[in-house]
């Protein structure tokens, strides 16, 4: 680098050969990242050509100029369909409700875990909370569905058994229940995976405050609002913010293994509406245009997130 002055003032200016020089000397660290770029590239930024189907009348046997262009005929087609606000009320409030649990539940289940003093039994607690993480979601559907059942489920059993009711009820043939249904069993499955940021993030708290609150006759409860919390902010707002911007992208596999005819009002999704009535029906173009909504909200939710949080918890993650 060399020192130079405009208008009086000292300015930096780098030689040509220093960006060369930093690259040889980086060389090892470029090349062990390259793979990760290519990987990103390939499966993340490559695709995004294929959203020009949305606006093309495709056909799978034509060649790219050979195509005929609608414009945006397919996302016309979208906003005039009824189903479609039906499909994004579910998404939206299946995705409130999942943020809402799925977000507190791991928080209060660390700060739990944090406050055992038996090492042993908190890591058994910890090992049998996040394996259900690791259980395929047809299994888990399978579990839910036996449990909820009429014939010997162990809910209706054992409210019968409570004497909250006299009859089983049918919890999978009730659309009002799904909901709520959905988000349990993703919370159970969920919730000791989560768990592990937020404990990693409290063991970062230095003990010396804890220490410190203690000599000043500051009860557990107190040391969790005043120091622990506090301490997992950043964590919990980033990890808010990234769940805000996935707001409508929840998938579908627990919406299509728990749902049936008789919940559809209540189970379809977006993603389970682009497959349904995009791919399976050939309307690779129709299917297209929904995926393109679904991303561009998600943007959307994520920068209006984070400019919310940076500017009242001075928070962000960009």
């Amino acid at each position: 680098m060399k020192a130079v002055t405009i208008d009086g003032q000292p300015q930096v200016r780098r030689d040509k050969g220093t960006f060369w020089r930093t690259f040889l000397r980086n060389k090892y660290l470029y090349a062990m990242s390259l793979p990760f770029v290519l990987w990103v590239f390939v499966f993340s930024y490559y695709p995004l050509w294929g959203w020009t189907m949305a606006f093309q009348k495709y056909k799978p046997a034509l060649s790219f100029g050979e195509q005929q262009w609608v414009g945006v005929d397919h996302f016309k087609t979208l906003f005039q369909d009824d189903t479609f606000y039906q499909v994004l009320r579910n998404t939206l409030a299946m995705s409130f409700i999942g943020i809402i649990a799925g977000f507190l539940v791991p928080i209060v289940f660390a700060i739990m875990l944090n406050e055992i003093r038996s090492m042993a039994f908190k890591r058994v607690a910890q090992t049998v909370s996040y394996l259900p993480h690791f259980v395929s979601w047809v299994v888990v559907a399978g579990l839910v569905t036996k449990m909820l059942s009429t014939d010997n489920g162990a809910v209706n059993d054992f409210l019968m058994w409570l004497g909250i009711m006299n009859e089983p009820i049918q919890f999978m043939a009730k659309g009002e229940l799904f909901w709520g249904i959905v988000t349990l069993s993703d919370v159970w499955k969920e919730t000791g995976w989560n768990t592990i940021i937020y404990l990693a993030a409290i063991a970062g708290i230095g003990p010396e405050l804890y220490e410190a609150a203690k000599v000043d006759g500051a009860s557990r409860l107190r040391q969790i609002w005043h120091i622990t919390l506090p301490g997992i902010r950043t964590t919990i707002v980033i990890l808010l913010i990234m769940s805000i911007g996935h707001l409508i992208q929840i998938g579908f596999e627990k919406q299509f293994l728990l749902g049936n005819n008789l919940v559809r009002d209540y189970s379809q999704v977006l993603d389970l509406y682009s497959l349904e009535y995009g791919l399976q029906m050939s309307r690779y173009s129709f299917g297209t245009a929904i995926n393109i909504f679904n991303s561009v909200v998600s943007i959307i939710l994520l920068f209006a997130a984070n400019g919310l949080f940076k500017r009242i918890t001075k928070e962000s993650i960009m």
